[in-house]
């Protein structure tokens, strides 16, 4: 691009952004509609299918073009929980009064007043460009002296299609995106122009002690990868579940977690041995009931082993989406007249290794003994018991 004056631009292009800007000014409405109205982001759904092991037919880029800019939203939520653990919580401004950010990042418990991410969604079918960058960088100052917020330490534009080359080349020149800033400020077609200007004024000193590193842009190809890091990119793009790590076996101890399907298995054993008066110290030395006790433990642990790997390797509510469909599975049986509490509890565990999970995403890497575990932790909850009671 050769130069043209002192900014660098041609003079075509310079036409065409201030032509831009002119379809902005009624942006500068919404600089004075107050402070941002702020609304948690619902989790995303659990998948209802279980994850394709060939992925979806087109790329995930291609997928996220056709996105509507409430979705692209919810994928920038997803996307940021893999940014920084240590956010305290991620919002959505809502509406037309977002004061240029779609969605914020706290990073302490004092939320606009401490230190905090913006992150703003643009899905649009082109690159984008400074006419479309501007209103939202001002909305940012005006914000700030309005004291809607404190100034955010990074301010991240996200778009499908990227953002295009001169405005690219701005945002690596933090100095010279500073000058374009504070030029525009004055540009009586841009949205600034409906700025008293008094706050003009204040805006522009604001500016110009910023460092407008701040501002960047993430590439699609960065923001892919960096997803691909949370619990909800199998849902949202398909492809194997990551790996799951090798289940530890029970400690000898038993844990507080265990308190309550433990009791629940004491319970069968001394009725099934009455005059024993059976002991967690005592159960040990009886063999049989030994070995049956340690091993309802270790499919307790490959059940909390699959758990644990499913809060980290899918959306929130997935594995107690599977634990909803062995309790469905079960909970006849469960229900029905046994002989004994012993037979109720084997028919349970029979029955589960038989319930159809096909449809459920973390059957690719289940087993046999997870399902079992899984009757120990719904007995954990009281939602299945082996005694019967009338």
């Amino acid at each position: 691009m050769g130069p043209s004056g002192a900014s660098g631009y041609r003079p075509a292009e310079d036409r065409q952004e201030a032509a831009d800007l002119v379809d902005e000014q009624p942006l500068a409405a919404s600089l004075y509609a107050g402070p941002p109205s702020l609304s948690d982001l619902d989790a995303p759904e659990p998948p209802s299918a279980p994850a394709s092991v060939a992925g979806p037919p087109v790329t995930p880029a291609q997928r996220i073009a056709f996105y509507s800019p409430e979705e692209w939203e919810h994928f920038i939520r997803e996307w940021a929980t893999a940014l920084h653990p240590s956010y305290v919580q991620i919002k959505r401004l809502g509406g037309s009064n977002d004061k240029g950010a779609d969605v914020a990042a706290f990073k302490t418990r004092d939320g606009f007043e401490g230190g905090w991410d913006c992150f703003q969604g643009k899905h649009y079918a082109k690159p984008l460009a400074w006419s479309d960058a501007f209103p939202e960088m001002l909305k940012v100052f005006v914000g700030i002296e309005e004291g809607h917020y404190q100034r955010p330490d990074r301010y991240a534009f996200l778009a499908p299609k990227g953002c295009g080359t001169a405005f690219n080349r701005l945002l690596s020149r933090p100095t010279e995106l500073r000058e374009k800033f504070l030029k525009e400020l004055d540009n009586a077609k841009s949205a600034a122009a409906g700025l008293e200007q008094e706050l003009r004024e204040r805006v522009r000193t604001l500016a110009a002690a910023t460092d407008f590193a701040m501002f960047v842009s993430i590439e699609l190809v960065d923001a892919i990868e960096t997803h691909r890091a949370t619990a909800y990119y199998v849902a949202r793009f398909g492809g194997p579940l990551p790996p799951r790590p090798a289940t530890k076996r029970a400690p000898e101890a038993i844990h507080e977690s265990e308190t309550r399907y433990v009791a629940q298995l004491m319970e069968v054993y001394r009725e099934s041995r009455p005059s024993d008066d059976l002991t967690l110290e005592t159960i040990r030395t009886q063999p049989r009931l030994a070995v049956h006790f340690q091993r309802q433990r270790e499919s307790f642990y490959s059940a909390e082993s699959l758990r644990l790997h499913a809060r980290d390797a899918v959306p929130p509510g997935t594995f107690e989406a599977l634990q909803d469909d062995v309790h469905s599975g079960v909970i006849e049986v469960a229900e029905a007249d046994h002989a004994t509490s012993m037979e109720r509890l084997t028919q349970v565990l029979q029955a589960s290794t038989q319930v159809d999970l096909s449809s459920h995403a973390l059957t690719t890497i289940s087993q046999t003994d997870d399902r079992k575990g899984i009757c120990h932790q719904l007995a954990n909850e009281d939602r299945l018991t082996w005694m019967r009671v009338e």
